[in-house]
């Protein structure tokens, strides 16, 4: 199956995000092109989004829909590395796609809110994890959440990719983003509704293309 089918499925299940087709497609690029060369993504939302964010982590860090069997030349490096728990790894790891929720790290997250300022902790997380050719996702159902903006502030002057994932008018976020899908919906669970079965595809796009 091509990537661009699971594009299609998803349009034909929510035709009310056929008017986010081409934004979807364009976030599809940037993820692809960022794994080709060997980066990762970083991901950033708060409450229910903060939650989307360890969902999208649990999708792309292991098999998905699809077995994501080890390499024979990683398999056997496993031998050789421990002939028993070796061939037990290698019948049970899978390839991910590296990414990181900006969501768990409470010794981190209270320091920072404690002894700096608390919206600019997920702009500190992307400032220690990203690099150069790695993207940030920030989901925002309004598109104006603080501490989010300070992120992509961050990721863009380290030279990352920024995708939105948003709704209403698309707030700040639009206009900051490399690129932003604002769902047509105005209530915030109306908008994680839509978020969801985006996000699905993206990652079913991703493992495709790579497994």
């Amino acid at each position: 199956m091509e990537p661009m089918n699971y594009l299609e499925e998803l349009l034909t299940r929510y035709p009310v995000l056929s008017s986010v087709k081409d934004d979807i497609k364009e976030a599809y690029e940037i993820l692809e092109n960022c794994y080709k060369n060997g980066g990762k993504l970083l991901i950033a939302g708060n409450g229910g989004s903060c939650a989307d964010a360890e969902h999208i982590v649990g999708e792309l860090m292991k098999g998905f829909v699809k077995p994501r069997a080890v390499s024979a030349e990683f398999a056997e490096k496993l031998s050789k590395a421990d002939p028993a728990r070796g061939r037990e790894l290698a019948d049970k790891l899978q390839g991910g796609l590296p990414a990181i929720a900006l969501t768990g790290h409470p010794g981190l997250s209270t320091a920072y809110l404690n002894d700096v300022d608390g919206n600019l902790i997920y702009a500190q997380q992307t400032y220690g994890y990203g690099k150069e050719g790695d993207v940030l996702l920030g989901i925002s159902t309004s598109g104006n959440s603080k501490n989010i903006m300070y992120a992509m502030t961050a990721a863009k002057a380290i030279g990352m990719k920024t995708i939105g994932l948003t709704g209403r008018d698309g707030g700040e976020l639009k206009e900051t983003a490399d690129v932003s899908i604002v769902v047509p919906e105005k209530e915030t669970f109306k908008i994680q509704e839509l978020h969801l079965p985006v996000y699905h595809a993206l990652c079913l796009m991703l493992e495709e293309r790579f497994f």
